[in-house]
């Protein structure tokens, strides 16, 4: 029984998963995966890659996740998974990347510059 390692990042959240066959266990952090993802949106997003790849319950994911919130948590496991899949059977692949589910999401948040309150925000400007 081997085991596939893969990894997952989405703004300032990775997630290291390490896949085997199962029973659809997924534990996230030492928690279960509804008790750390309590909301139902969250909790489909981690499981929206079986789902889509129709192996829904027959393998046991391990993450340890770190960083950034819980929506970019969820979005890097999600991710995570998605790689281990194709990595376990390359079939798989299309039927992922037409949901968007093999794309590694590039937006992160914009630095703050010197003089300003935020990256963006100038100070207000008046003409007296």
């Amino acid at each position: 029984m081997s085991v596939t390692n893969t990894s997952g990042r989405r703004k300032t959240a990775v997630a290291r998963i390490y896949l085997k066959e199962g029973n659809g266990t997924i534990t996230v952090n030492g928690k279960d995966h509804k008790e750390y993802f309590p909301t139902l949106p969250l909790q489909y997003i981690v499981n929206q890659s079986f789902e889509v790849s129709e192996l829904t319950g027959q393998y046991d994911v391990t993450v340890n996740v770190a960083g950034g919130g819980i929506t970019g948590q969820a979005q890097a496991v999600r991710l995570a998974i998605a790689k281990a899949i194709v990595e376990l059977d390359a079939e798989k692949k299309p039927a992922l990347r037409a949901k968007g589910l093999m794309t590694r999401d590039m937006r992160m948040v914009e630095r703050k510059k010197p003089g300003r309150k935020k990256a963006r925000k100038k100070f207000q400007f008046s003409k007296r």
